[in-house]
């Protein structure tokens, strides 16, 4: 990593290891994001029959968005926790809970099997997930800020959304490749479950490397480690500073899982592509977030968060529904891909100093439970973008309004940004 040239060669390998350890969790969470994502309307049909392919696909989404609704739960509860007793046991419970989550929506049979009882555990799954994700982006981003070298905190951070990158890159090449192995039909048999236990499998090797954390040292240095009690009480004394934040992560949300997990059903449900184009455009976004995000982090060490939070926001505002429109005029896959391509550029930019700041906006005593709650909140609506994106589609019948609902989205950060200070110069060397 170019920002820790200045560092000994053990140094840097330790600092690499212990981004890589925190971050694993990440990884999982996102990767059975997606590949719920991905695979909507096979779930839908596995679990919410219903005689319109409409209605069992927003029953689908909608239990994906079901997850989002535990976040701020999660985030209250469990960050408090981490800012009490610490970062790593913290990590350790998140990583345990979204564990148990995916295991229970890999493995419930179908409706046909079961009947209501499937969507049911299915749902409760999805929920479970949701209440131990609602902390594990502010545990992450919160351990990678504290143990960043002085003037590399956006580098450091970016690392937070960029094994978010790397497990949507790797579900697409799986997604990718069972598509070619596997016939349609056996695919929305029971082929999407295949992603899932992947997914499982991995869980024990996660484990052990996350269990390997240390505490930061920021964190053990403190002589008062809050009680739950003090953590709300200042919650609730720097609300405002909470509210700034949702309206600033509301852009992250809706522009990530509108390029991510919303793509593959957006190409081959709504602009008729083949399913293999589909996930191949979202193998091709993951690997520009991976690019933009810590290019992005770094820069914003440099420059300041502002001018790059003000920037890319302004050009999602003016560019999202045109660029929407322009791809729905005339579908193809290369279209897709340069469509997507832009907005991946556009939330690399953003997302690259916006996560950074999020944390350096928040009071030190509640700073993971500030910075879950605030992204669990908006998350809550920007997690609902493919459910909103197909019926706003179905209500209007305009094809382009996912552009739309990523162009209100970037109002909300560009003004959130606007009224944000420039907390991040006092780090910058």
């Amino acid at each position: 990593m170019l920002a820790t040239t200045m560092l000994s060669a053990a140094q840097r390998t330790a600092k690499i290891k212990a981004v890589i350890r925190v971050a694993s969790g990440n990884f999982l969470e996102m990767y059975d994001f997606m590949v719920f994502g991905y695979y909507a309307a096979a779930i839908g049909r596995a679990f919410f029959p219903s005689g319109s392919e409409f209605a069992s696909l927003m029953l689908s989404f909608m239990t994906f968005g079901a997850g989002f609704l535990m976040r701020p739960l999660g985030a209250i509860f469990l960050g408090a926790y981490i800012d009490h007793v610490g970062r790593r046991r913290g990590l350790l419970i998140t990583l345990a809970l979204m564990s148990i989550g995916t295991v229970s929506i890999a493995i419930v049979p179908g409706y046909a099997s079961i009947g209501i009882l499937a969507p049911v555990l299915v749902v409760t799954g999805r929920l479970l997930q949701g209440f131990s994700a609602g902390v594990e982006l502010g545990g992450v981003s919160v351990y990678l800020s504290e143990i960043a070298t002085p003037g590399n905190k956006g580098f450091y951070v970016s690392w937070q959304s960029g094994s978010q990158q790397v497990a949507v890159a790797f579900a697409g090449t799986v997604g990718l490749a069972l598509t070619n192995l596997l016939p349609p039909e056996e695919m929305q048999r029971s082929g999407w479950r295949i992603p899932l236990l992947l997914g499982c499998a991995i869980i024990p090797f996660l484990y052990l490397i996350r269990r390997s954390l240390e505490e930061t040292e920021e964190f053990a240095a403190r002589k008062h480690h809050p009680t739950p009690r003090e953590i709300y009480r200042s919650l609730l004394g720097n609300l405002g500073t909470v509210l700034r934040g949702v309206a600033m992560v509301l852009m992250t949300t809706v522009s990530f899982y509108t390029i991510t997990a919303y793509t593959p059903t957006f190409g081959k449900e709504v602009l008729k592509l083949t399913n293999s184009d589909a996930l191949l455009v979202t193998l091709c976004v993951g690997l520009s977030n991976l690019v933009w995000l810590p290019v992005m982090g770094a820069l914003s060490d440099r420059v300041g968060r502002r001018p790059l939070l003000v920037g890319f926001t302004a050009l999602a505002v003016v560019s999202a529904y045109p660029v929407m429109a322009w791809l729905v005029a005339d579908p193809s896959f290369g279209k897709l891909l340069l469509v997507e391509l832009w907005l991946s550029f556009v939330y690399g930019g953003y997302n690259g100093a916006m996560v950074v700041h999020l944390t350096e906006m928040m009071p030190v005593e509640v700073r993971t439970t500030g910075f879950s709650l605030a992204y669990s909140l908006a998350t809550t609506v920007g997690g609902f973008t493919p459910a909103i994106a197909t019926w706003l589609i179905h209500q209007t019948g305009n094809r382009a309004m996912p552009g739309a609902w990523l162009s209100a989205a970037a109002a909300c950060g560009l003004v959130a940004a606007l009224l944000s200070g420039e907390r991040a110069r006092a780090a910058i060397p």
